[in-house]
């Protein structure tokens, strides 16, 4: 005797799979394969876990930035006594905030581009061009950080108006990005050489 199959069950069941290997967790080989992607290794994980890191930190100090102006207006009109030391603070955040959030935006290739003229281009060609496109961004957050450590050690002695710290710290932001760019621009290029495709967000640019 045979059994009708419940087609809202099988289709459920295959939206949970799919569940299942974007997470990365509690997936076989053999299902990894079967997707065509290689399974994320201790260095994908790793380097998004500290993507996702910047980004929570970013967080935390964007809703901090809207408090501290929040408290601004309400000293400034209520308490007729403006707190001083919002705007350097203020200043300081969006520096951390920027800088986070663009290197996570290099992990997740979340950074606005045109994309136009290399999805014409033949297979082969456009992977050299995605090559290119890390390398120059490698090249980029080199400088970004060398520059900005030395910008570090110039103002180790020159404290921040108010705030009272020293100024190196407004600069330490560019040396973390400048890293983290490098980092993650070398993890694509070396996963794109390999022909590597995991569930991080990242186009290896020899999807065709």
């Amino acid at each position: 005797m045979t059994l009708p199959i419940d087609a809202s069950s099988s289709s459920a069941d295959t939206a949970e799979g799919s569940v299942d290997i974007a997470d990365g967790s509690d997936v076989t080989s053999l299902e990894w394969k079967e997707t065509g992607m290689t399974k994320p290794d201790t260095i994908d994980r790793a380097l998004d876990s500290i993507a996702h890191l910047c980004l929570v930190s970013a967080g935390i100090l964007l809703v901090f930035l809207i408090i501290s102006f929040g408290w601004l207006v309400f000293g400034r009109y209520v308490l007729n006594d403006t707190p001083t030391w919002v705007e350097q603070s203020a200043l300081l955040c969006v520096v951390y905030i920027t800088c986070l959030g663009a290197a996570a935006g290099v992990r997740h290739d979340m950074h606005l581009k045109i994309d136009m003229i290399q999805e014409a281009m033949p297979t082969r060609l456009r992977s050299v061009m995605c090559q290119m496109a890390d390398l120059f961004t490698a090249v980029f957050g080199a400088f970004m950080a060398w520059q900005g450590y030395m910008l570090v050690l110039d103002n180790l002695d020159r404290p921040i108006p108010i705030l009272g710290i020293s100024e190196s710290w407004r600069a330490l932001p560019l040396v973390i990005c400048g890293v983290l760019m490098v980092i993650f621009t070398i993890n694509n290029i070396l996963r794109r050489l390999t022909g590597s495709s995991t569930q991080t967000g990242h186009s290896t640019g020899m999807e065709d």
